[in-house]
């Protein structure tokens, strides 16, 4: 170690990184100071957990911060390493205590930075050695303590199930939730993981509790993440329960103002009953709840069962859990749309039927399920008799989305006279997009999907539907409601409004090229080109790219918007000619909303539409639109999502991005038609900076002169990084590189204060 001399000059991070130079190579040669790195930590070596400080001025204080770092990956579902060491530079000293010794406190949640507020604690006299270690004695016990494998058992409840949920399935991937949370109560005697560890057994300690009723608000959280998907189970939040079961007691005040002698509500996806919980017990003895999931099964009936009308099944039998789920209790199946328990109510002109359900909405052709391999064939729910009656239908797309199975069979089997009602938790696209239901609405909120347990802010729409015909309605208000610390506060009013075409079937261009003429290259994602694709290319004299701009939502920008130099490899788009680049490219802008509006109440409500086809193009051809499709053309030169670049292709053709302001080799499409251009100060703030830009890009050591840059390929191919001993990524052009992150900051609010107002008023976005 270097002497106390030379380190005292030292930045604390450089005096870390030579600490584990000198003992990791001891301990094990594969390890580096990357490697150690964990959580926030100063770093984790195998059984122990160390912290460093230039000088430990309280050894309480320290010590609690490594504690905060275990209560963090308990929670996380992490090892809790069984040694803490203190390391303390100035006088070489370092601490050893036992995490053990301090379980409760691990146990604990901590909010705010770690290293603050821990001036109070005591540590009872639980230190276990304290070694000098410059000595070669100490250093050497160090070292074996290092070396040991050895972790705290913790205790499992609700602050972190989820996160131990995660890494058992991580190591059991074909491991489901009876593996995990098994119990001895009911007639499936399953004792799983977390009561009797086998997987974790080195990490957690048995799980005491009878049941899993301490875990109920995150039944949801604990099947593997792909069951997560294919269930499209998410919790509602008790706050938006309540505020829901308001639009249910509307819908009991107009049965009874009807003078209808009985009622039932009926929840065919209850999961623990997070709707019903606050209830009144003359609510629940009309109400009829079910879930598929076994587990939840429990937990819904120790519950209602004694509370609600009906629980299908009414008891466990020896033949109701069938791997996981519930026999008899899928919603989507034929047995339970003639399950005749329901249907004794249903075939009662006398009794009123109000559906209030939080059904599950995912889409097996999502993304989350194409990046794991599962695609469409990874859910039975596809192969349903609900879903197979809607391909009877033609109902096209809609199927894809099995909340839309819900939704549609609701209508369908359950609702049959004008005092019917649905309560309908579910983005709004069933409606405003996809006009799955045409009823009369009366009354709604919209709720912040982030506390659904979902990691994105979104909107979710509980509507109240009434069994009324509505096919004219093409704009309703909602109110917004979000939750801020701990409290429901209403956030204005949100229209929806319905779309009626999309940009594929008014904007998209459509002319037909002829057979000889389809050849050429296909592009990636990231503009490089690619070998082969799906859909016939095509490269023509007067083809300056390939834009896609299909989907009318925002779930996943990047993939349905793209914008290349030549055919994307799957297809989905149009060829940009030079003849009308300009009055398509508001399509591009348009689908890059979301990267510039994050908030919660417009993913989910705002949508892409062909609406104002009409409007546009006379807008267009009478010059009124001339200034916004020039800064249209400036946006799209300086955003990063335009992938296009510059290269030579396999069919010895040169590709050249002429939608980029890089006139080194002469003028692009793009600077050509700028030139009518009258900028102002905002505009030429942009134009400034991508001066510099440009000039910072000429100064890097992997420039070519012979390119034409954009952006994209600036950030791609310049903006060189490489990777420091602590993982920190460390930019080789730093100016260029803030630079870039400077202009995207700078084009998002020019795209809101000068493009997003027009492309409102064209109905681009509705």
């Amino acid at each position: 170690m270097p002497s106390i001399e030379h380190i005292d000059v030292k930045e604390e991070n450089e005096l870390r990184r030579e600490f584990y130079e000198s003992f990791l190579p001891r301990v094990d040669s594969s390890l580096d100071v990357s490697n150690v790195l964990s959580d926030f930590s100063d770093g984790i070596v195998r059984g122990t957990i160390l912290e460093f400080k230039r000088s430990i001025k309280s050894l309480n204080a320290v010590l609690l911060q490594a504690i905060k770092y275990l209560s963090s990956r308990r929670i996380k579902g992490k090892p809790v390493p069984s040694n803490i060491l203190l390391v303390s530079f100035s006088d070489h000293k370092a601490y050893l205590y036992h995490s053990g010794d301090f379980l409760d406190d691990i146990e604990k949640v901590y909010f705010g930075p770690s290293s603050q507020g821990n001036d109070d604690f005591e540590d009872g006299g639980k230190l276990i050695a304290t070694y000098d270690y410059t000595s070669p004695m100490d250093a050497e016990k160090i070292i074996n303590i290092l070396r040991k494998e050895e972790y705290t058992r913790i205790h499992i409840d609700e602050n972190c199930i989820v996160g131990w949920a995660t890494t058992f399935y991580h190591k059991r991937p074909k491991a489901d939730k009876a593996s995990f949370i098994g119990d001895k109560t009911g007639k499936v005697k399953i004792v799983g993981e977390i009561r009797q560890p086998d997987v974790l057994k080195d990490y957690i300690l048995p799980y005491e509790g009878k049941d899993n009723d301490r875990f109920r608000y995150l039944m949801d959280m604990l099947n593997a993440d792909l069951n997560k998907k294919d269930l499209g189970a998410f919790y509602t939040d008790r706050l938006y329960a309540r505020k829901a079961l308001e639009l249910v007691r509307a819908a009991i005040k107009r049965v009874e103002d009807a003078g209808k002698k009985d009622y039932i509500i009926l929840d065919r996806c209850a999961g623990t009953g997070n709707l019903e919980q606050d209830m009144t017990n003359e609510e629940l003895s009309h109400v009829i709840v079910s879930t598929v999931e076994y587990y939840e099964y429990k937990v819904l009936s120790e519950n209602f069962g004694d509370k609600a009308r009906v629980i299908i099944p009414p008891y466990e039998a020896d033949d109701t859990f069938n791997k996981g789920m519930v026999r008899g209790a899928d919603a989507l199946s034929e047995d339970y749309v003639n399950n005749p328990v329901i249907r004794q109510y249903i075939d009662d002109p006398d009794c009123a039927v109000i559906l209030f359900e939080n059904p599950p909405f995912t889409e097996s052709t999502s993304a989350e399920h194409q990046r794991r391999g599962a695609g469409r064939d990874s859910s039975a729910w596809k192969d349903s008799f609900v879903v197979r009656e809607m391909k009877k239908a033609k109902l096209g797309r809609v199927i894809n989305d099995k909340g839309n199975a819900f939704i549609w069979s609701a209508f369908q089997y359950y609702l049959r006279q004008p005092t019917d009602s649905y309560i309908v938790f579910s983005p709004p696209k069933y409606w405003k997009v996809q006009h799955l239901v045409e009823k009369k609405f009366l009354g709604g909120y919209a709720f912040n999907r982030k506390f659904f347990h979902r990691k994105t802010e979104a909107t979710i729409m509980v509507a109240n539907w009434s069994n009324i015909d509505d096919a004219d309605t093409d704009e309703f208000i909602v109110e917004a409601w979000n939750i801020v610390d701990g409290k429901c506060f209403k956030e204005g009013n949100l229209p929806i409004r319905k779309v009626h075409s999309t940009f594929s079937q008014k904007y998209y261009d459509k002319t037909v090229y002829p057979e000889e003429e389809r050849k050429g290259i296909y592009c990636s994602l990231d503009g490089t080109e690619r070998a082969t694709g799906t859909v016939k290319p095509l490269t023509d004299s007067d083809v300056i790219g390939y834009l896609v701009a299909h989907s009318s939502g925002f779930d996943n920008p990047d993939l349905d918007s793209s914008l290349l130099v030549a055919t994307r490899y799957d297809g989905h788009g149009f060829y940009l000619r030079k003849d009308n680049f300009l009055e398509k490219l508001p399509m591009f802008v348009a689908s890059r909303f979301y990267a510039n509006n994050r908030e919660w109440t417009m993913r989910g409500r705002i949508n892409k539409s062909g609406d104002g086809f009409e409007k546009y193009s006379r807008d267009v051809r009478n010059g009124k639109l001339r200034d916004f499709l020039l800064r249209c053309l400036l946006f799209t030169c300086l955003e990063k999502q335009n992938h296009m670049r510059i290269f030579m292709g396999f069919d010895g053709k040169k590709y050249v991005n002429q939608l980029c302001l890089d006139n080194s080799n002469g003028n692009t499409l793009a600077t050509e038609t700028l030139k009518a251009f009258m900028p102002n100060e905002d505009d030429r703030e942009l134009l400034n900076l991508w001066n510099k830009i440009l000039k910072e890009a000429k100064e890097t050591s992997n420039y070519d002169t012979n390119k034409t840059y954009g952006i994209f390929q600036i950030d791609k191919e310049l903006n060189t990084s490489r990777k420091d001993d602590d993982g920190t990524t460390v930019y080789d052009y730093p100016g260029l590189n803030g630079d870039l992150k400077t202009i995207a900051v700078k084009l998002k609010g020019y795209y809101n204060k000068y493009l997003l107002p027009t492309l409102f008023e064209y109905e681009f976005l509705k």
